[in-house]
């Protein structure tokens, strides 16, 4: 089984509103979810975390955006946006009990809901999984309530309008697609896919 050395343990760059997330206990950490970025590079996925999109309130809740805890980078690199013990907001319905893991690909980028653009053609490099799986398995011996697995297309099933053609629906979201390795994944990661 591969390992990651910890020279290449996750770097943490914390988005800035991170400590505004909902804090939440590990022990209600259940599930990962797998992403991809559906973005060209790291450095815009970065920027798509960094957007504020949920206005901060008087309350003090808010001003936060949409991440994953975790992206790696093609070349297997893996940085911490958000820490596990906060809720990130990264799938519909899920996000308290969840990790969320962002693999940088392309996806349908630049096009993403254009009936016409809906294949995934951008495959894992053996890095980046190699990185994944050691990340799941680091995840796992930390988390003990830590059991399930799930791809973000698994979770948001929801189609909607097609960007060219509003008569017909593509789903909202198809990541990480058909070309990530899952047999490999779980072959090598005591989680259960749901």
């Amino acid at each position: 089984m591969p390992t990651k050395p910890d020279s290449q343990a996750p770097q943490v760059f914390p988005l800035a509103y991170e400590s505004r997330l909902e804090a939440r206990p590990l022990s209600q950490v259940d599930l990962v979810v797998i992403h991809c970025t559906e973005l060209p590079d790291l450095t815009t996925a970065r920027e798509y975390g960094e957007r504020v999109l949920y206005p901060a309130r008087a309350d003090g809740s808010g001003g936060t955006g949409n991440s994953g805890h975790y992206y790696i980078d093609r070349d297997g690199r893996c940085q911490r946006y958000i820490a596990p013990d906060r809720i990130a907001h990264h799938v519909r319905g899920y996000n308290p009990r969840s990790i969320g893991i962002e693999l940088v690909n392309t996806g349908r980028w630049p096009h993403w809901l254009d009936s016409r653009h809906q294949a995934m053609e951008e495959a894992y490099p053996d890095a980046q999984v190699d990185a994944l799986i050691a990340l799941l398995n680091a995840l796992r011996a930390d988390l003990p309530s830590l059991r399930l697995i799930a791809g973000h297309e698994d979770l948001d099933t929801a189609v909607v309008p097609a960007s060219d053609d509003p008569d017909i629906l593509v789903p909202r979201k198809r990541d990480p697609g058909p070309l990530f390795p899952w047999q490999r994944v779980l072959a090598e990661v005591d989680l259960q896919r749901m």
